[in-house]
């Protein structure tokens, strides 16, 4: 049985669209989460499309329940081929105003979840020989202003997908990092800032994007079958990582600007 992978934050938005791609080449499916209805939406999906397997609550700040989540793909499965570092939460507020609760909150679930997942699963994917994929964010590229902590816990899910790259492959162990823009998905719900303004800016930044979860999911099959390393899926953030590779005060200076008309915002607010 080599079609095994396991996925976090499996019960809404892209963990789910993931789910639903390989599922239609039946795949077996490990859906991990914390929302639980969510998860039960989602293989009841999973099924629908033609693949199968099982759901368990996981928080991805304990390490002991992802080691007991490998465990149960090993005796369910006999091992897992794919790994996505998927869960996720949303935060914002200008660097000023977050606290380190905040820092720490967001730190735990997108980076340390992410070390702890790779970490957890890493002796069934030196045996499978399997492919590791971190959900990562174009906020790891292009730091946006009002969300420092959320730019610096996706930047770090970069430079372990990099570390682990050169570090693995000589294992026979792939790595794969995703950095998706906004796109329409329930982050928002998870979201935690000082100002309601700030959430709807974000909100409004989720709501321009031309492209789903589910596109995104197709986008990242393809570029797996590529063997591409770094998978960007929007054109604009292909397009935005370009200009900032050749030069990057350009991207600074917009990004000054965009700080500017948040703060003036938030004063109306």
């Amino acid at each position: 049985m080599h079609n095994r992978m396991m996925i976090t934050g499996a019960g809404s938005g892209l963990g789910r669209e993931i789910a639903r791609r390989w599922a239609r080449e039946g795949w077996h499916l490990a859906l991990a989460d914390v929302n639980e209805a969510g998860l039960e939406e989602s293989l009841r999906l999973v099924r629908e499309a033609g693949g199968d397997g099982f759901i368990r609550r996981c928080d991805v700040r304990d390490y002991s329940q992802l080691t007991a989540l490998a465990q149960a793909c090993d005796e369910q499965f006999g091992g897992i081929d794919i790994i996505v570092n998927n869960a996720g939460v949303a935060s914002g507020g200008f660097f000023g105003e977050l606290s380190l609760e905040d820092w720490d909150w967001q730190l735990s679930i997108n980076l340390m979840g992410v070390v702890k997942g790779c970490k957890a699963f890493l002796p069934l994917l030196e045996k499978s020989r399997g492919r590791i994929v971190n959900i990562s964010s174009m906020a790891a590229l292009m730091q946006g202003p009002g969300m420092s902590n959320y730019n610096v816990a996706k930047a770090g899910v970069v430079a372990l997908s990099e570390s682990l790259l050169v570090e693995l492959r000589q294992l026979g162990v792939k790595v794969h990092v995703v950095c998706p823009s906004f796109f329409q998905t329930n982050l928002l719900d998870s979201f935690r800032g000082p100002t309601p303004a700030m959430k709807e800016q974000v909100g409004r930044l989720l709501e321009s994007s031309p492209i789903s979860a589910a596109e995104i999911a197709e986008y990242i099959h393809a570029e797996m079958a590529r063997d591409s390393f770094m998978i960007l899926p929007h054109e604009m953030g292909r397009m935005a990582w370009a200009v900032k590779q050749k030069n990057p005060q350009a991207i600074y200076d917009e990004m000054a600007g965009m700080a500017e008309k948040m703060r003036s915002r938030n004063a109306l607010s």
